[in-house]
């Protein structure tokens, strides 16, 4: 009966046999047989008391599968819920029981069942668990615990949950109901499940939670997606809405007073999209619009770009008739123009002229108003102000110039002469002399704190670090840039706290890690997980305590620990060889500390610290792991200060016999060579070819690399890291590892061969836009080495990746770089002329991140990079042929050049952008390319007159 069950939980069943009465028993056997129609005749004729003595083992066989999503042991996790329900007696543990995720697993049989049990408890009791399990903190809503609440809510009689979790779960469960073939509550009793699902208004209309939660819909965060969803009868629930408020079903003004009042508190994009939608089915008249005015222009500084363009063409429509005054009218557009959105700042420019065309009397509020626009990033923007500006400053009285020629300060200095000769002379003086960049301070190395000093301290860092790896690895999590990612440092001080006081009294850690055992079930090393990083941490506890056995010879290579995984990258087949190294040792061959932890954040190892180490190893006579040495062996910065002391303390070592001798050895020919001798990559360009069902639409420039020399061969774990590098087309999948941020530790002192293996994750951000893709470029050129083609290539990727995030991360790296003067801005201008050329990066993109530069006061390297990438990209422009972003891209130049005051040689870049002009025509790029060349020309004639 109990064949099919595991070792451990047939165990479990032993041990309960003996102290359950028959009638108990037969409860954990129906679990053991996933048999849960049986469960509500055997629950009945139990005693409280009886149920009761059930509670612990199956708390047991419930820590023992809190993993277990396999589809084998699924039919038992769900009868596993029905019978905890029915045993536990107490409203308070019945509820947290139900609050579990496996409660999402249950079936419309299981839930025959369960309800079943649950309908004979008294209604005081089922009102209690409901509010209960509706609580706060519940991360599971969207499954099936919605409907088990609201079907016990229906049978007490008990008031309605207005948590946040039980709305949210309302809002979702409307459109489509989770739980269709669940029994229904009719008359406060449980009848078969319902007829076809009708959706729709009819659906909201029957609805018994309906006017107790809707004004909660207006209050609660993650609501507003479902209400864009297919609602049935209607488009969606926010038309069902309006339909209801339309026959006086629901209060109109209250529902559009709610709904102006969310969009006011913002939120995610997606979110407001949803009551952006409900607003406009509801359709407000413009009188119900004049009294909201005050939210009208709050919106219009503040919300997404679609409700903000809303916004703003209701308060157009109000002040063209008449309903909107001077003071606000002035009040939206301070709020529109300093908004980055074009298409609100065009439409409000031409707001602003109707209104002047409309009524003379409105021409110096106009203006003035206007003269707001003269500070935007877009040039483009700014003579469109000044042409307003220029256009009604006959109307507007000389009052206004003097705040006129104040706001002309900021204009961009290609539009200099215009400005002056609009204004006066005067207006552009500020801008005469050039800028200087100023960086931001370069990143200062920091030194990682002590070793855990007790084993209670090592089980609450390894608790740490499982818990955010868990966290992390859920389904729906983007790993690489959550905030629960693990890093580096926190897992290194972890397994070598493991090792190090397993070594110190092994008995006292096993009894420290007592509560992270049961905190994180160990489900067996032939369970594969999504991928390989922290969660690994959880095998060496395992190994110390007994849950996993390890025999057989010394482990060298992840695959003769028999890995599970059959698809690992050569990082997480380091990690696994390491990882399996310690676990082996700590029962075997304890050491006494771990050579490889890093002594800086960033993860490099100074390279006396591991002379002492090997010192410590020698006097004790301990044998230093293989992989151990080799990681620490790659982390050794061989730059730092200590590298004389090092090589003295490695020679003294080396004259000594044994393991410890051998090793100082390693390290001394590795000092003395330097660390690997990385050869210069091959830089190809075109399309890399398709692998796995995979074909990039586009080219890609991409580094193939020899294999590295070194002092003498490193084992087969890392040694593939050093060995040859062949650019591919798969797909890449980096960003969903977990472990993806400890990869930089593993080369921390060598940024190039790091840079080199992630290729296929920073071109992905742009090409195929993978969100999070470029996260690890700021880590990436925090390390050392040298910075060189991989560097540079992948933080052109990163400059033009398809998110925002990513782009700011490589904005970060740029300035890092620059900060430490690491940064080649000719090298970088022609990669990014390469990656523009290929179409890998989109000019739009990359303008956007050399503008973010640009701001944060480095615009003489945005000029730097833009005068050797722009005349490779211009002589590929076609002026007929419209290229996204290409004009701003030469709009940032001109500004550039203008704000630097043309710095070092320019004659390329000027005969391009003279040859694109000459071309002819009236297209944006041609404007661009004459407006870069008179800039050129201009600062050439200055510079030579000095």
């Amino acid at each position: 009966m109990t064949e099919h069950l595991s070792a451990a939980d047939r165990r479990i069943l032993d041990t309960a046999a003996p102290e359950l009465d028959p009638d108990a028993y037969a409860v954990l056997l129906a679990v053991a047989d996933g048999a849960s129609h049986r469960l509500p005749d055997l629950l009945a004729a139990l005693s409280d008391r009886q149920r009761r003595s059930c509670v612990p083992h199956l708390e047991a066989l419930r820590a023992r599968w809190d993993e277990a999503w396999q589809d084998e042991l699924r039919p038992y996790a769900r009868t596993l819920v029905v019978a905890g329900a029915g045993c536990h007696t107490g409203a308070s543990a019945a509820a947290r029981w139900l609050r579990h995720p496996h409660l999402d697993l249950i079936e419309a049989d299981d839930a025959t069942a369960l309800l079943t049990i649950l309908a004979d408890r008294p209604a005081e009791w089922l009102g209690d668990v409901a509010h209960r399990v509706a609580g706060p903190r519940l991360e599971y809503s969207w499954g099936k615990h919605y409907p088990l609440v609201k079907r016990l809510v229906l049978l007490s009689g008990c008031p309605v949950p207005t948590t946040e979790v039980f709305v949210q779960g309302w809002v979702r469960d409307l459109p489509w109901p989770q739980a269709m073939d669940w029994p229904v509550v009719v008359d406060g009793a449980l009848a078969p499940a319902p007829a076809p699902y009708h959706g729709g208004a009819e659906r909201l209309r029957a609805d018994p939670f309906l006017d107790t939660l809707l004004p909660r819909l207006f209050e609660v965060d993650g609501v507003g997606d479902p209400l864009n969803a297919w609602f049935g009868g209607s488009n969606s629930m926010s038309a069902s809405l309006a339909e209801l408020a339309a026959e006086g079903r629901l209060d109109r003004a209250a529902l559009i007073d709610d709904c102006l009042s969310r969009l006011l508190r913002g939120g995610r994009r997606e979110e407001m999209n949803g009551f952006h939608l409900l607003l406009i089915h509801l359709d407000p008249t413009e009188e119900e619009y004049a009294g909201h005015v005050t939210v009208l222009l709050r919106m219009l500084s503040d919300a997404p770009t679609d409700i903000a363009v809303h916004a703003q063409e209701t308060l157009v429509a109000l002040d063209t008739a008449g309903r909107l005054d001077t003071g606000q009218l002035a009040e939206a557009s301070r709020a529109a123009l300093f908004r980055r959105e074009k298409k609100l700042v065009r439409a409000q420019l031409k707001w602003l002229d109707a209104a002047a065309r409309r009524d003379r009397g409105r021409a110096g509020a106009v203006v003035l108003a206007a003269a707001d626009a003269l500070g935007h990033q877009d040039t483009a923007v700014q003579e469109r102000a000044l042409d307003l500006i220029a256009r009604h400053l006959p109307h507007a009285g000389d009052a206004v110039r003097g705040e006129l020629a104040a706001a002309a300060e900021a204009v961009s200095p290609v539009l200099r002469p215009r400005a002056a000769e609009l204004l006066g002379p005067e207006t552009t003086a500020a801008g005469s002399a050039g800028t200087e960049d100023v960086l931001p301070p370069a990143p200062v190395q920091r030194s990682t704190a002590p070793p855990p000093a007790t084993p209670a301290e090592v089980a609450e860092e390894v608790n740490a670090v499982l818990t955010a790896a868990r966290r992390a690895a859920r389904p729906g999590t983007a790993t690489a840039t959550a905030a629960s990612t693990v890093e580096a440092v926190s897992f290194e001080r972890a397994l070598d706290g493991l090792a190090r006081h397993g070594y110190r009294d092994r008995e006292k850690l096993v009894r420290a890690l007592e509560p992270v055992v049961r905190a994180h079930p160990w489900q067996g090393r032939a369970v594969p997980h999504e991928d390989l990083g922290p969660l690994e941490l959880r095998l060496v506890v395992a190994v110390l305590c007994g849950e996993e056995p390890v025999g057989g010879p010394r482990p060298v290579d992840p695959r003769a620990g028999a890995h599970p995984h059959t698809r690992l990258s050569l990082f997480e087949e380091a990690l696994a060889a390491r990882v399996w190294e310690v676990a082996w040792r700590v029962v075997h061959d304890p050491v006494p500390f771990l050579l490889a932890t890093p002594t800086s954040a960033d993860g490099r190892l100074d390279p006396a610290e591991l002379a002492d180490r090997l010192a410590e190893y020698g006097r004790l006579g301990a044998e230093p792991g293989p992989c151990d040495l080799d990681q620490a062996l790659l982390r050794l910065d061989t730059t730092a200060a200590s590298v004389p002391e090092a090589l003295t303390a490695a020679e003294r070592l080396s004259g000594e016999t044994g393991p410890a001798g051998a090793a100082g050895r390693k390290v001394h020919a590795w000092l003395t060579a330097g660390g690997p001798a990385v050869p210069e990559p091959v830089r190809r360009e075109g399309p890399p070819g398709p692998a796995d069902g995979y074909e990039p639409s586009g080219g890609r420039l991409v580094l193939h690399r020899a294999a590295a020399e070194t002092p003498f061969a490193l084992g087969p774990a890392f040694g593939r890291l050093l060995g040859a590098y062949s650019a591919h087309g798969r797909r890449d999948e980096t960003v969903w590892k977990t472990g993806v941020h400890l990869w930089p530790a593993v080369l921390p002192a060598h940024r190039e061969l790091l840079a080199t293996h992630l290729q296929p994750t920073f071109a992905a951000a742009a090409d195929e836009e993978l969100r999070g893709g470029a996260a690890l470029l700021p880590v990436l050129v925090e390390g050392g080495g040298p910075a060189g083609q991989a560097v540079h290539l992948g933080l052109a990727y990163g400059l033009g990746a398809r998110h925002p995030e990513d782009r700011t991360a490589a904005v970060d790296a740029l300035l890092v770089l620059a900060a430490r003067g690491e940064l080649d801005t000719a090298r970088l201008g022609r990669v990014l002329a390469g990656t523009v050329e290929l179409g890998t990066v989109k000019p739009n993109r990359l303008t956007e991140s050399l503008r973010e530069v640009f701001r944060a006061g480095a615009p003489g390297v945005v000029w730097s990079v833009l005068v050797t990438a722009l005349p490779a990209v211009l002589a590929g422009a076609e002026p007929r042929k419209a290229v996204r972003g290409l004009p701003d891209l030469l709009t940032l130049g001109a500004e550039c050049a203008g704000t630097v005051r043309v710095r070092g040689p320019v004659d390329e870049l000027r005969a391009a952008a003279a040859e694109l002009a000459a071309r002819g025509g009236t297209s944006r790029l041609v404007k661009e390319a004459r407006r870069l060349r008179d800039v050129l020309e201009a600062g050439t004639e200055v510079a030579a007159g000095r």
